[in-house]
């Protein structure tokens, strides 16, 4: 069976206008469904549902927040938000992210079946179809990405191990299962990715030898070092993906690696103005609010804002019927974060850039600490890649850090693998660490 045989149950539109016509029927029955629901009750009466292709009237509509859903407990949760009796719950997903409450949504069977198309679709924009063999290193459990991602690779015709994240299976193990079982296809969050390799190279063992021939991430920010990195280290083509637990996977790269094209006939999504609220027109930066049009049987979100921070790009330079239907979208930043070290901001992602563009860096970790002399330091652990000057590697990056970032880190090299071992027990690698009181 190839995935263009199967039976979808959402076929591919045929067309962007066939998609204006999906998201103006289904964005009625997403508002009716959301008035169901404890937490919408007085907040949308006023709203005419046959104008909600009315930017003006949308914009009526509160946005979700995250910082709303986390003043619940689950309980009190369940009771403003879900809509769907108790028969029909299928599973529970948690909420992603790394920081703050997690919050764990109801899905109900139906849901499900459609969180299944989210990330089937996945399969054919990314060029990855039957005769290839998946080793996908997600955490498999509460959290949606993995099992699903896993479960929907059956219906598309294409090979898939459930391996698991590294807490629950160690990096060695991993490596050993890809040099044996000869994957085509690496699936996992970038930084663990990048654990494989710098295991791997303790072992004397070139991943980019391996049978992998496309990487593809998730779940976190994928920097233009850190896709050059991965696809240097695994000699192989490295593609991104975005989804969220509110919704399902929304969308893939294609072969022209420009942006994200997200599902449009399975969600309504727009950009808006992080102050005003005010929907910003395509190629303009603000935060992304996006409700779904099918996975909203149990959770009727309206309008949900993830905290992305991104620009909608009407049509991207791939040639694919992906690339055809669906428009795009730019992430500026994903919530990333910043540290204050001594009066100084320092962004995690223009540092992390910084330490991925060099060749001859596996991996880092930068630490924060309150001195005996009361003042505050940063300690930056540094693994040198294989065979590289260590010395010279040291005294590079320790003036390299002084002159952009006009802090002094004391740098200090750390055996091959002691990160990589360190990191694997996380779900994301906790490469920026605060110990200030």
């Amino acid at each position: 069976m190839s995935g263009d045989q199967r039976t979808a149950l959402l076929p591919l539109p045929a067309s962007r206008a066939e998609i204006k016509k999906i998201q103006s029927a289904r964005k009625k029955i997403a508002f009716e469904r959301a008035k169901t629901a404890k937490w919408y009750q007085g907040k949308l009466d006023h709203i005419d549902t046959n104008k909600l292709d009315d930017p003006e009237v949308w914009g009526q509509i509160p946005i979700v927040t995250k910082d709303i859903l986390r003043s619940f407990d689950h309980a009190d949760f369940v009771a403003n938000f879900n809509i769907a009796p108790p028969e029909d719950i299928s599973e529970y997903w948690r909420s992603g992210g790394a920081t703050g409450k997690p919050v764990f949504y109801p899905r109900t069977f139906e849901d499900v079946n459609y969180a299944l198309e989210s990330w089937a679709r996945s399969y054919p924009a990314l060029g990855i179809g039957p005769g290839d063999l998946c080793h996908i290193s997600f955490p498999i459990g509460i959290h949606p990405a993995g099992q699903i991602w896993a479960r929907s690779a059956h219906q598309m015709g294409v090979g898939m191990n459930w391996v698991g994240a590294g807490n629950a299976v160690p990096s060695d193990a991993q490596i050993d299962l890809i040099l044996a079982l000869k994957p085509t296809v690496l699936i996992s969050m970038p930084g663990f990715a990048l654990n494989l390799v710098n295991i791997a190279d303790t072992r004397g063992i070139d991943l980019a030898e391996s049978s992998v021939r496309t990487v593809v991430c998730s779940a976190e920010t994928l920097s233009d070092a850190k896709r050059e990195k991965l696809g240097r280290r695994w000699g192989a083509e490295v593609f991104d993906v975005f989804g969220m637990s509110e919704a399902g996977l929304m969308g893939a790269e294609c072969d022209a690696h420009d942006g994200i094209h997200i599902w449009d006939d399975m969600y309504y999504c727009e950009v808006v103005d992080e102050e005003t609220g005010e929907i910003l027109p395509y190629g303009e930066i603000g935060t992304f609010c996006v409700t779904p049009l099918y996975t909203n049987n149990a959770t009727p979100f309206l309008r949900w804002n993830s905290g992305d921070i991104v620009q909608i790009i009407e049509q991207g330079e791939s040639a694919t019927k992906e690339a055809e239907l669906f428009t795009m979208i730019k992430h500026a930043a994903r919530t990333s974060g910043f540290f204050k070290i001594r009066g100084v901001n320092i962004n995690h992602a223009e540092f992390e850039d910084f330490m991925f563009r060099n060749e001859d860096i596996n991996d880092f970790q930068a630490v924060l600490s309150t001195g005996e002399d009361d003042l505050e330091h940063m300690r930056v652990l540094l693994e040198v890649k294989r065979g590289s000057d260590e010395a010279a590697v040291h005294e590079h990056v320790t003036s390299e850090i002084k002159r952009i970032f006009e802090v002094t880190a004391k740098v200090e090299l750390q055996e091959l693998g002691a990160l990589a071992k360190a990191f694997e027990a996380s779900i994301k690698a906790p490469r920026f660490i605060d110990e200030r009181g």
